[in-house]
């Protein structure tokens, strides 16, 4: 006859080092010294050049948005578009119509942003859309808003808006000299809170929560998770962060129309620095927007002023998008997790 033992399990500490989460703070360690980097290139880089890196950062401000819905939600979107556009139309229509504060702008536009998301993701999560058809019905809805912007008279139709120039800096109305290192710092300033933010965001409850469902949407209700309610926080999170980027890119270009708001080009704009960096992690999207960004500008220094052997490319009209389409079909077939999620699974192993 067999003797059953009762031996305890041994116990374990709530303070013990074993059960601390290195990674999130490696993570946060990461950040840090990538920003403290990051903040110091303007005093290398030439005006041109920094030019383009102002560029990369607003890719890189959307696309962390997007990377917060579609890449840890689950909920591929192809109309960021909407939510880029309405931060950049409330940033001009208060500055323009009644002269609002940027800043104070930029907090009505992202609070408009989330409740539009959150509504178009609610319709199309009631009525059980999902992966292409959510695309598409995203995609949708963002050219509802590019037809109903040029239509209206208050947002001036296809006109779009002009932000009228101070002739001194301005904190408040967020206007600098031209070639002001503010307008590298702020949009650096805005991104580095976006990717710290998605650290304590994907370390969180609701965070673990939108993961285990974009995961498995059955086991995590089967589990008590409330599937709407956490997909509708990420949507929230996800869409007023991409309104930044909105506002910020009309106070530096001083001009904003429908196309350059809610055009598609801007969804794909959102959506590839993150493919190519890589979907569902922190870094992805800024190594992909590090990518796009100077591409785009390459592109187009081509198209302008193009080498003897490439003339035939003088005056071509959409070679950016093109150019990104094959990026982005050579970065499936070879590298599936992009370019940042392929490294790092190279080194862990």
């Amino acid at each position: 006859m067999t003797a059953l033992t009762t031996e305890r399990a041994p116990s374990v500490s709530s303070d013990d080092p074993r059960l601390k989460d290195r990674s999130t703070a490696r993570t946060y360690l990461a950040l840090v010294v990538l920003l403290a980097v990051a903040a110091v290139l303007p005093f290398v880089l030439d005006e041109q050049t920094e030019t383009v890196a102002v560029r990369t950062l607003i890719f890189a401000i959307m696309a962390v948005g997007w990377n917060l819905m579609s890449g840890y939600g689950g909920m591929f979107s192809f109309g960021h578009a909407a939510f880029f556009g309405i931060g950049a139309y409330t940033d001009a229509y208060l500055l323009v119509e009644h002269g609002i504060s940027p800043w104070i702008a930029m907090v009505v536009g992202a609070s408009i942003s989330a409740a539009a998301g959150t509504l178009i993701a609610f319709l199309c999560l009631r009525y059980r859309l999902a992966g292409a058809y959510f695309a598409l019905a995203t995609f949708a809805f963002a050219q509802v808003f590019l037809l109903v912007v040029q239509n209206l008279d208050f947002l001036r139709r296809t006109e779009g808006f002009n932000v009228p120039l101070l002739t001194e800096n301005s904190w408040w109305m967020l206007q600098f000299e031209q070639g002001s290192h503010f307008y590298y710092w702020i949009p650096l300033a805005i991104l580095g809170a976006g990717l710290l933010g998605t650290v304590a965001y994907v370390n969180s409850r609701s965070g673990q929560y939108v993961q285990a469902v974009r995961d498995d949407e059955v086991a995590a209700a089967s589990l008590g998770i409330n599937v709407m309610r956490v997909r509708l926080v990420a949507v929230a999170i996800s869409c007023a962060f991409t309104s930044l980027a909105g506002a910020f890119y009309t106070q530096y270009y001083f001009f904003v129309g429908p196309e350059q708001a809610f055009g598609s080009a801007v969804s794909v704009n959102a959506i590839v620095p993150a493919v190519i960096g890589g979907i569902g992690t922190v870094f992805g999207p800024v190594v992909g927007a590090m990518v796009v960004g100077p591409l785009s500008e390459w592109i187009a220094t081509v198209l302008r002023e193009p080498p003897p052997f490439l003339e035939f490319l003088q005056g071509v009209t959409g070679l950016d998008v093109a150019v990104y389409a094959a990026l982005l079909i050579l970065i499936v077939l070879f590298m599936p997790k992009g370019i940042y999620g392929t490294l790092r699974d190279r080194f862990r192993s």
